[in-house]
């Protein structure tokens, strides 16, 4: 007999009651593995390179009399717009600018110079014997397009000078700059110099060059005639083609110094030729940031083939330091670009650093010796004797793989016995001779063998 349906769902869609939804899942973004436009790794295989860089900026940082300081990655935005100014490209469109959780504006740091006075006037620096000479360097940030050699992080090193208007510190500085690229290897090096005078007489020249400029408007990109009303004497620093041509027949700020301007200039050109130093006068020369007065350089190379590139540059900013709050302090100062330097030691094969090799090797067979070992590896370290290690690796044969391919003189090899014993096997890796020597006369027998005076120290211990 058929099932009799209910009154009262006779006739009616019967709808199944779903089941209640899972929580949503949260969703997890997967990691991007590859760094952000602009920015790099620098490899080991490089490191040589950077290591080469380093070394001879810091040393001749030393000779020059120069003491190294350290500056924060992140200042606040403010020391940037007013030091390098409104309406540069770097203000306005390269700084990296965010608000913290406190509330402060700030910004990773896009050049050196601002920190720098920075710290010069909250430290009171200014109480130091004159010259005060800082070096520094690190990483820089610009929200630029990036190109070969100049990364949205990229690396400079710079040196400045506070406390001494004589040009004969313009001819230093520059002939630091000079030294550091010779000294790594690129021999062919062309020094540009110019003066763009002090406020005084520059503001006569500003509205020459300003009248000049408007009645080549039309001829300028859109960029340069902004400029044009902001600071139009980065208009004679724009790599715009029509914007070179007509900056080639502009007036030049040589032609319009004061007398204290010429005479500093004419007395910075007698030391440079004095020194001998590679230099032409450009005329055009004016740097891109407002802090600038009198001298400014530039450092050039690649000159024998034709190809030019610009390695780094700098000049005067005299009035930078009382602009910011501090005593009037004349200075000077200059950055070279890490990367455009290591592109150009890689372009001219200039050398790069090669660290020490080892000349021992310490091999290790079982639980027992690998205890041991790490101790032993500890005192060889501690007496300067430069080792090297496979730890991990359980057969003698493929350590020994290891030793042969590095080249070591000698392999020390520590196994079950000997750690009992309390001695080693020194193995001769050329003449295939062993001997079993006491720990405790070890390292003796290693410098005697390795005679002494050669034995590589890579490091001072206090």
């Amino acid at each position: 007999m058929p099932k009799l349906k209910n009154k009262k769902t006779a006739g009616k869609k019967i709808v199944k009651k779903k089941a209640p939804l899972a929580k949503t899942e949260k969703i997890v973004e997967p990691i991007i593995l590859q760094t952000l436009r602009g920015m790099k790794d620098i490899l080991p295989a490089d490191q040589p390179y950077w290591e080469q860089l380093r070394r001879v900026t810091e040393r001749l940082a030393r000779d020059y009399g120069f003491s190294r300081i350290d500056l924060p990655v992140v200042e606040y935005s403010n020391l940037f717009i007013r030091s390098i100014g409104e309406g540069t490209d770097i203000v306005d469109k390269e700084m990296y600018n965010f608000v913290t959780r406190g509330g402060d504006k700030v910004s990773l740091r896009p050049e050196f110079t601002a920190g720098i006075c920075r710290s010069y006037i909250q430290n009171g620096m200014n109480v130091l014997a004159k010259p005060v000479k800082l070096f520094s360097t690190g990483s820089v940030y610009r929200y630029d397009r990036p190109q070969e050699g100049r990364y949205r992080e990229h690396h400079q090193v710079n040196y400045d000078a506070f406390g001494e208007q004589d040009p004969i510190l313009d001819a230093q500085m520059i002939q630091v700059a000079h030294r550091v690229v010779q000294s790594l290897g690129i021999k062919s090096v062309q020094i540009q110099v110019n003066s763009i005078g002090c406020p005084v007489c520059r503001k006569d020249y500003i509205e020459l060059l300003t009248n000049y400029l408007e009645s080549k408007r039309n001829k300028l990109c859109q960029n340069c005639k902004k400029r044009l009303e902001i600071s139009p004497l980065r208009i004679l620093d724009c790599k715009e083609d029509k914007c070179s041509q007509v900056a080639a027949n502009a007036p030049q700020s040589i032609d319009h110094l004061c007398e204290d301007c010429r005479v500093h200039f004419k007395t910075l050109l007698e030391y440079l030729d004095e020194l001998d130093l590679p230099y032409i006068i450009n005329p055009h020369l004016v740097r891109g940031l407002d802090y600038y007065t009198k001298t400014v350089f530039e450092i050039w190379s690649g000159l024998e083939e034709g190809r030019k590139n610009s390695l780094g540059g700098g000049g005067r900013y005299d009035k930078l330091i009382k602009m910011m709050g501090g005593e009037d302090t004349p200075a000077i100062g200059f950055a070279l670009g890490m990367e455009r330097i290591i592109l150009e030691m890689k372009r001219v094969q200039a050398k790069s650093y090669k660290p020490p090799k080892p000349r021992v090797f310490l091999a290790q067979l079982g639980n027992l010796a690998k205890k041991k070992s790490l101790k032993l590896f500890s005192e060889l370290e501690k007496n300067a004797i430069l080792v090297a290690e496979s730890f991990g690796r359980g057969s003698l044969k493929s350590q020994l793989k290891v030793a042969n391919r590095l080249g070591v003189e000698l392999t020390l090899i520590l196994g079950q016995k000997e750690t009992l014993d309390g001695t080693v096997i020194v193995k001769n890796m050329t003449t295939g001779v062993q001997e079993t020597v006491s720990m405790d006369k070890l390292v003796d027998h290693i410098k005697k063998k390795l005679k002494t005076d050669n034995v590589v120290i890579y490091h001072n211990h206090n």
